[in-house]
């Protein structure tokens, strides 16, 4: 493998998450599609349908630098190179600003911002070397607009949209393309974390207010849901990384369904007072109970 990495480009493709939804199903689809996929997850039991199809199953926790460093180390061994770094890997953290406690907020940015950072960092010196490598970044429409109720999951997201502005303009000239993912209501595991049912501390002064915006979220997601209308299914998301990797020239950011499209235009066009106005319609209004 030392001289294949001598004389060609890697296309190895390294995607966190794939024990479900949008990673599995990006490894799925780049296998068959003929990239040489590794496919991680924190259980690599999780892994045995791919493997089955032919990605290569790796450890990988993002909490866990070891872990992540051993997997990079195992894709550089076999091909010289990690081409294609897809940051999949992520959850949503529920609860209002004040309530959310530190372990938890720690975590919330462990898993989703300083995880990715660590890859991103680990993979850029191969990529460099071979003056070819495709970084790509699940956002999500959660990362350009804010609900109430997961704010600490939206400003994680936030931070890899500008992360990744960032390191686009910086590894560029270095043949590396950044690519951001923005879907929309997607229909997987991440919305059984969102919707499944939440314990309320029913002396917060935002015990109603949590329980609107559950029922909101639950609604969205329900079997005649705007999800089931404006949404999409992981293999949607697939088939958009597998377009931006694919593309000579690709897109800076791929919008995913009909409902990330519809917001996140709404959400250029409008002003902040507006916005709040008709989220606080849908959501409801923290108040106290006194």
């Amino acid at each position: 493998m030392g001289r294949y990495a001598r004389t060609m480009v890697s296309r190895a493709v390294l995607i966190t998450g794939c024990s479900s939804g949008i990673g599995e199903a990006t490894a799925r689809r780049l296998v068959r599609a003929g990239w040489p996929v590794y496919a991680s997850a924190r259980n690599v039991a999780d892994l045995a349908a791919l493997e089955e199809e032919g990605a290569t199953p790796l450890r990988l926790d993002v909490t866990d630098r070891d872990s992540m460093d051993a997997a990079v180390d195992a894709v550089v061994s076999d091909h010289g190179a990690v081409g294609v770094l897809v940051n999949n890997a992520g959850y949503s953290q529920s609860g209002t600003i004040e309530e959310v406690t530190d372990d938890k907020i720690r975590r919330q940015f462990e898993t989703n911002l300083f995880g990715p950072i660590h890859l991103i960092r680990r993979v850029l010196p191969g990529m460099r070397a071979q003056r070819w490598g495709k970084v790509v970044n699940l956002s999500s429409i959660g990362g350009r607009l804010v609900f109430p109720g997961a704010g600490y999951y939206h400003a994680a997201k936030h931070a890899i949209e500008a992360l990744s502005d960032a390191l686009r303009l910086e590894v560029r000239d270095f043949g590396i393309d950044t690519i951001v993912i923005e879907p929309g209501l997607i229909r997987t595991g991440f919305a059984d974390g969102i919707t499944e049912h939440i314990d309320i501390d029913e002396d917060s002064p935002y015990a109603d207010f949590v329980a609107s915006v559950h029922a909101v979220s639950v609604g969205a997601y329900g079997p005649d849901g705007t999800a089931s209308r404006w949404g999409g299914d992981a293999d949607r998301v697939a088939a958009a990384i597998e377009k931006a990797i694919t593309a000579k020239h690709p897109g800076t950011r791929y919008r995913v369904t009909a409902s990330a499209k519809v917001l996140l235009t709404a959400r250029d066009l409008v002003p902040d007072r507006v916005w709040d106005a008709a989220v606080r319609r849908a959501f409801g209004r923290p108040a106290d109970r006194r």
